[in-house]
């Protein structure tokens, strides 16, 4: 079984310098590539220097995540990609428990493992922690994070099981499965375009699994910060996008719930003295409805919809029930 990792990176110098020579000792078992999206830093001279090794591949401008990732697949050839953000710290052996799980099981697709926080190791990370779910609203949470949540890893994830998303943090996928799909969906940019990807292999009958005996390290929020408004944009904007593509059932009755809850969004940033993430909720709205009709006609070609969701309402259970761990939920 072939993998490649790769890193995509933009003006990331530092946590090059940081990040990758970890990479680089602990996995033996995987080519590394780094894509740069066009820094305008010194990123690629840096490695040229003093990774000689390491493939370089250089894409033409900045598409974010997606046509990032999209851009630099195309002519990799492997049978597993690993999609690993620049600032996670991997650790010895990482890989050996995601190769033996897609050995084993012919149907699992994607593949995400452990993710702890760099600045706090004991405790999980907010992008993605122990595997990902959505509410029928279209709200994330995982195993080990609700919300602003964040439990401590006590062992209690450190099992293997059936997730609805992997966090693009750190991302496996057969590379068949990503042809087969079409790579990620362009329009998102960044943020939640492995949540689309992930529905979109389980509509199609897919396995996403989480592998807790592999685990990695990661800062968060390197490229663009939770304090960013953009990140509010992009979040509240790409989760109306995935919800409209993928989503089983009446589409108006949940757009409508959704309007209601990002409309209390806005107002709680708005009593927490935030009002330019009470604008980007209003933007990504309008986002959204610049592009419905072009998402309908995503939503009228997919098939095969399943029930996506375990959970009804995870901001009722988190906000008006106090249920602020996964155990509880």
């Amino acid at each position: 079984m072939k993998i490649a990792i790769v890193i995509l990176n933009w003006n990331g110098k530092k946590l090059l310098e940081q990040f990758l020579p970890p990479v680089i000792e602990h996995s033996k078992e995987a080519e590394v590539y780094v894509a740069d999206n066009a820094s305008t830093d010194d990123s690629v001279s840096f490695i040229k220097t003093n990774y000689p090794t390491i493939k370089i591949i250089q894409n033409k401008e900045n598409g974010g995540f997606a046509k990032g990732y999209n851009d630099a697949l195309k002519d990799i050839e492997a049978d597993i990609f690993c999609l690993l953000n620049s600032d996670v710290e991997v650790t010895p052996n990482w890989l050996l428990p995601v190769i033996e799980t897609f050995n084993k099981e012919i149907n699992t697709a994607i593949i995400q493992p452990k993710l702890l926080d760099y600045k706090n190791k004991s405790y999980f990370e907010y992008a993605g922690a122990a595997g990902g779910f959505i509410d029928k609203y279209g709200y994330p949470y995982c195993r080990g994070r609700i919300f602003n949540t964040i439990e401590k890893d006590i062992g209690q994830f450190n099992d293997r099981s059936e997730i609805f998303w992997a966090s693009g943090a750190c991302f496996f996928i057969r590379k068949s499965v990503f042809k087969e799909i079409h790579g990620f969906d362009e329009y998102f940019f960044a943020h939640m375009e492995e949540i689309d990807l992930c529905w979109r292999a389980k509509n199609l009958g897919y396995s996403i699994k989480y592998v807790g005996t592999s685990e990695i390290y990661h800062v968060g929020g390197a490229t663009l910060d939770t304090t960013n408004p953009k990140k509010t944009y992009l979040n509240f904007r790409n989760s109306l996008f995935a919800l409209t593509k993928n989503a089983n059932g009446l589409l108006f009755p949940l757009i409508l719930v959704r309007l209601i809850l990002d409309g209390m969004a806005g107002i709680k940033f708005l009593l927490e003295l935030k009002p330019m993430h009470t604008i980007a909720v209003v933007k990504a709205h309008l986002g959204f409805y610049n592009n419905l009709r072009r998402l309908l006609k995503q939503r009228k070609s997919t098939k095969n919809k399943i029930k996506y969701y375990q959970k009804t309402s995870i901001v009722v259970d988190y906000f008006v029930n106090k249920k602020t761990n996964y155990k509880s939920l």
